[in-house]
């Protein structure tokens, strides 16, 4: 599911800035730190990436504990 969001634009007499928010929804889901320094890459014109500097475990890679030998072989 997407989370579409409009990129603002500010003006100035010497300089210009841009803007992106981001929807609360997907900085709580991609859990946000603030102050968290993240990398923008651009894909080519039509995709931007977003990267973490400092990557987060994922959830679903974290690592079960090591059994030992005689745990795998199974009790007797």
């Amino acid at each position: 599911m997407g989370h579409p969001t409009k990129i603002q634009l500010i003006q100035r007499q010497t300089s210009e800035q841009w803007y992106v928010n981001f929807p609360a929804a997907l900085a709580q889901a991609m859990e946000f730190d603030k102050g968290e320094v993240w990398e923008w890459i651009v894909e080519d014109k039509n995709q931007l990436v977003l990267k973490r500097q400092i990557p987060v475990e994922s959830a679903l890679k974290k690592k079960l504990p090591k059994r030992s030998p005689k745990e795998s072989m199974g009790s007797d």
